[in-house]
C-alpha cells in the first residue's frame, strides 16, 4: 500500500450535465500530482450504474467536433463501501469483490441534480469519507436558483426580480402564474429551477414566447424560475477558494463573458462546443472599483451560504451596480473552463489549484463542522 492520500474521483452521473462532468474528470485526473496523490475513479453512469472507470480514457477525455464525452456502460462494476472505519472501493466480479483498496478523500466533479445538489455529499458525509466542495446544505441551497436567491436576498445582497413556478403550479393554474410574472419587465430569463450549464434555459422577449419557454423549462425540472433580464449588463465572474476551518474566504481577478451575436446568450452550446461566437476575457476590463465589488460580493455571496471548497460566483454588472446572478458550487473545472482560468491569472495555476482543494478536504474535521 502507498503512503501518499488516495483520491476517489466520481463523475458523470445521470443529470444532463454527465458529459461535462467527464470532460472535467479528464481535466482533473490528469493534474493530479503522482507524486502527491494515488487516484482511482468510478464512473456514474446515465443509467445510475456504478463503474470502476479506465484511467487512460478519462484523461483521453476530450470534445471531438460536437460530440462530448460519456461514461462507458461497459466497465466493471465498482462498490463503494465502509469497513473498519475505512472507506474501500472495489471490482465487482460475480458474488465477489476484488481488487478492493482504500480511499481517503474524495473529488466529484459532477454538475447539476444528483451530483452537485447535496445528495452525494450526503452519502459522502454517511461513509466518513472528506471531499472536496460545499457541504450537504450549501450544495442544496446553492443548486435551487429559488432557495439560493431568497437566501442572499435575505443577507442583504443585492439579487435581481425573480419569481419562482412550484412543481404542479404552471398544470393547475397556468393563469395565476402568468399573473404572477406580470409584475416582471421583459425580458425574461426561464430556467430549470435546480440546472446548470444553461440547459433547458429560454429568453423571452414577449408573452406570446412565455408558454413554450416554461414547457422547456419543466422537461428538465418541475420547478422553474423567472428571472428579469438587465439592459445594458456585463456577465461578470469570480472564482472564490473557501476554507471554513481557517475563516479564509479568497477570490480571484475576475473574467469576463462576452457573446459576440446580440440575439444569443451563454448557453450549453455557448459553454461548451466549439466554434461558438463569444469570448472569455480574463482578467475582465472593469475598472478597479467596480471589480472590487464583484469580488467583495462573490465572497459575502460564499459566506452567506456557508459554502465550503470552491464556488464560481456569476453576476451582472450594469449601469444600477453590481447583482447577483448564482453561485455554482462544482464548475466546470476543465483545464479550459473559467473557474481556473480565472485562478491561472491570479497566480494559481491548474494543478496548484487541484493539489489546494484536495489538501483542504484532508484537512477538514469528520462529523458535523
Amino acid at each position: 500500500m502507498s503512503d501518499k492520500p488516495c483520491v476517489l474521483l466520481v463523475f458523470g452521473g445521470v443529470s444532463s450535465e454527465h458529459e461535462i462532468s467527464c470532460l472535467t474528470a479528464g481535466g482533473v485526473w490528469g493534474a493530479l500530482d503522482p507524486d502527491r496523490f494515488e487516484a482511482v475513479g468510478v464512473g456514474i453512469s446515465k443509467a445510475g450504474d456504478w463503474l470502476l472507470a479506465d484511467r487512460a480514457t478519462v484523461r483521453g477525455y476530450r470534445v471531438e467536433g460536437q460530440r462530448l464525452p460519456q461514461v462507458d456502460p461497459n466497465w466493471p462494476a465498482a462498490v463503494v463501501l465502509r469497513r473498519r472505519q475505512s472507506v474501500w472501493v472495489a471490482r465487482l466480479e460475480g458474488d465477489r469483490l476484488v481488487d478492493q483498496r482504500p480511499v481517503d478523500v474524495a473529488l466529484c466533479p459532477m454538475h447539476g441534480p444528483f451530483g452537485e445538489d447535496g445528495t452525494i455529499q450526503g452519502q459522502f458525509e454517511m461513509l466518513g469519507l472528506p471531499y472536496v466542495g460545499a457541504g450537504v446544505l450549501s450544495s442544496a441551497a446553492a443548486m435551487d436558483k429559488s432557495i439560493m436567491k431568497r437566501l442572499l436576498a435575505e443577507a442583504g445582497l443585492p439579487v435581481g426580480p425573480w419569481r419562482t413556478i412550484e412543481p404542479g403550479q404552471w398544470l393547475r393554474q397556468p393563469e395565476r402564474c402568468r399573473q404572477n410574472l406580470a409584475a416582471l419587465a421583459y425580458p425574461l430569463f426561464v430556467k430549470p429551477a435546480r440546472g446548470g450549464s444553461s440547459i433547458g434555459i429560454s429568453r423571452v422577449d414577449r408573452p406570446d414566447q412565455l408558454d413554450q419557454a416554461v414547457e422547456t423549462a419543466l422537461q428538465f425540472d418541475p420547478k422553474v424560475i423567472v428571472e428579469q433580464g438587465f439592459t445594458a449588463l456585463r456577465e461578470v465572474e469570480c472564482a472564490v477558494l473557501v476554507d471554513r476551518a481557517q475563516d479564509r474566504v479568497e477570490s480571484s481577478a475576475p473574467g469576463e463573458i462576452e457573446v459576440q451575436a446580440a440575439d444569443r446568450f451563454y448557453d450549453f452550446e455557448a459553454k461548451y462546443l466549439p466554434d461558438q461566437p463569444l469570448a472569455l476575457v480574463v482578467p475582465a476590463r472593469l475598472d478597479p472599483a467596480v471589480a472590487a465589488e464583484v469580488r467583495r460580493l462573490a465572497e459575502a455571496a460564499c459566506r452567506a451560504l456557508e459554502v465550503e471548497g470552491l464556488a464560481r460566483v456569476d453576476t451582472f454588472v450594469t449601469e444600477r451596480g453590481v447583482f447577483l446572478n448564482e453561485i455554482n458550487t462544482m464548475p466546470g473545472f476543465t483545464p479550459t473552463s473559467l473557474f481556473p482560468a480565472m485562478w491561472a491569472a491570479s497566480g494559481l495555476d491548474y494543478p496548484s489549484l487541484v493539489t489546494r482543494l484536495v489538501e483542504e478536504a484532508l484537512s477538514r474535521p469528520k462529523g458535523l463542522r
